[in-house]
């Protein structure tokens, strides 16, 4: 079968590694299912373990890919949930891994994966969103209303406006009733934030009308200041990724004396999946898609991703 695999890694020229080919057809052990993939959607992950993190040398060559959508061996249309790993909370599973870690990922025709992992498809989404929703749409999901632990009405700041998990929290947001605020150094990007659903977007470290109850942070070190300084008293920054570096100032006086919370937070559970689907099915939602592209024209969706031009997802087609 055709695929997209991950062959070498080079942290500087992290497309040198990416392989499309004829790749060996996936084995289900007990438990486990295959998927005739529809659609996959393209993240950072991917990447970032052809730059060689995250990933043991040992497990290459490896098909990359973490999100999907198909039709399984029933002929049901699912959405593919990445984490692997066990648990009513299967994130906390101390041996979860992500699909394409180590398991062979969704960049292929088709992919193995737990039959626990399989989530039916709304009807109303098409296999190029429900595509979407499995790694970027289900962080931002868990971020905005499992661990910000906000109200509707409240005023929540996206840091960095652009990036998979961002747009989604704007989107998120808006349709939940969140007044949510948007960075971005891109006049083009908090233009398009705004006709997302962010009421107001900033330049970074910008001077906000009022502090805010929340702060959805994915950037890390570059954007790490404003976002303690942006925060009421007895605020939350939650964290699900640190792109520009992971050890910024602490800055611990003004965390004890305002009372700030920093949660971490991890993609999400199967369930979280499962009622994002159904979210986007009543809200009218829909994943922002950059691009749609046949897997076989893989390589430019990646050299776009590694060149910063997006804003929103890339969704690659099965043939």
């Amino acid at each position: 079968m055709f695929a997209v695999t991950a062959t070498q890694t080079d942290p500087d020229n992290p497309l040198a590694g990416l392989t499309l080919g004829e790749h060996p057809e996936p084995k289900a052990p007990d438990g486990w299912t295959t998927v005739s993939v529809k659609a996959a959607a393209l993240n950072h992950h991917d990447l970032w373990t052809l730059k060689g993190v995250g990933i043991r040398q040992d497990r290459l060559p490896i098909v990359l890919g973490c999100d999907a959508a198909g039709v399984d061996e029933e002929g049901n249309e699912v959405i593919v949930h990445s984490v692997i790993g066990t648990g009513a909370d299967e994130t906390l599973d101390p041996k979860r891994s992500l699909l394409s870690e180590v398991h062979d990922g969704t960049f292929a025709e088709r992919v193995a994966v737990p039959r626990r992992n399989l989530v039916p498809k709304p009807a109303a989404l098409t296999f190029e969103e429900a595509a979407c929703l499995p790694t970027a749409w289900l962080t931002a999901y868990r971020m905005l209303f499992d661990k910000a632990g906000l109200e509707p009405g409240s005023t929540v700041l996206v840091q960095g406006a652009g990036g998979g998990v961002a747009t989604a929290v704007i989107a998120l947001g808006r349709a939940a009733g969140f007044r949510v605020w948007a960075t971005s150094r891109s006049q083009d990007k908090r233009d398009r934030a705004l006709e997302l659903g962010a009421d107001q977007v900033f330049e970074p470290g910008a001077r906000l009308p009022e502090r805010v109850d929340a702060v959805m942070e994915t950037v890390g070190q570059a954007t790490w200041d404003h976002s303690l300084k942006s925060l009421r008293p007895g605020g939350r920054i939650v964290v699900s990724g640190a792109t520009s570096g992971a050890v910024p100032p602490a800055d611990l006086n003004r965390v004890f004396f305002l009372q700030l919370s920093i949660v971490g937070s991890t993609m999400g559970t199967r369930d979280q999946l499962g009622r994002l689907a159904v979210f986007l099915e009543q809200t009218g939602v829909r994943p922002l898609i950059d691009r749609t592209m046949p897997m076989t024209q893989a390589r430019d969706g990646f050299a776009a991703m590694h060149e910063g031009e997006l804003f929103g997802k890339v969704v690659f087609t099965a043939e």
